[in-house]
């Protein structure tokens, strides 16, 4: 037996965005769902809107082979990963010192959220150009301006849920971020007001938009064939 690959803290994630092909099993998709699950790894099944892909498979555990295996399963029920993301759930800098409820929250999530079934996913970036470089600020003038970024994004509490997870030296982005809402324009107003904020305005460089909707994998399935 392979070693596990642990987090110190929090739990590793992977996006699978994926496609149908002639071979698809719809049955060992939801199988290669299911036995995930039976591992215990939260697997958040998505019916994806658009051209990019056509399901979504979030997943998040501790032990990234577990994810590696539901991947595995997926592939070999015939579907092909078009695009990824991987990344870890953390506890921004910023944030320390916060309560142990919300640093639970940040770092083990239960996904998905009961009545958001409207999800969007999108990497970020922070800026390194010659007048708009994020990490030349001081350390204060950063949590300065994303302090003002986070009371921008709790103007949505209980309409949105967010999880940002972080992918520095992970995947392309530095970070990933993951909306569930309550309906689809929750997710368009959260990213509009937010990136009024200086964080994002002058800082800022955002990936490929994902859209879609979740639910169980045997009714997201269905719905997708």
């Amino acid at each position: 037996m392979l070693e596990p690959v642990l987090t110190s803290e929090g739990v590793a994630v992977v996006h699978l965005f994926c496609c149908r092909t002639p071979d698809t099993d719809d049955q060992a998709v939801i199988a290669a769902v299911e036995n995930a699950q039976a591992a215990e790894v939260q697997v958040v099944a998505v019916a994806v809107l658009g051209h990019k892909a056509e399901l979504c498979f979030m997943a998040l555990h501790a032990d990234s082979w577990k994810l590696r295996d539901l991947q595995t399963g997926l592939i070999n029920a015939g579907l092909k990963v078009v695009d990824s993301f991987v990344s870890i759930t953390e506890l921004s800098e910023y944030a320390q010192g916060i309560p142990e409820e919300m640093k639970n929250m940040r770092l083990y999530p239960d996904l998905p959220p009961e009545g958001k079934n409207a999800w969007c996913f999108y990497p970020m970036t922070k800026r390194r150009e010659a007048e708009q470089n994020w990490y030349r600020l001081s350390y204060d003038e950063r949590k300065e301006l994303m302090y003002e970024h986070g009371s921008s994004g709790r103007q949505f509490a209980g309409r949105i849920v967010q999880l940002i997870t972080a992918s520095t030296g992970l995947d392309d982005w530095e970070w990933g971020v993951t909306l569930f809402g309550v309906k689809l324009d929750d997710l368009k107003d959260t990213v509009y007001t937010m990136r009024y904020d200086t964080a994002s305005a002058l800082y800022a460089d955002f990936g490929p938009f994902y859209t879609g909707m979740t639910g169980p994998v045997e009714e997201i399935v269905a719905r997708t064939t």
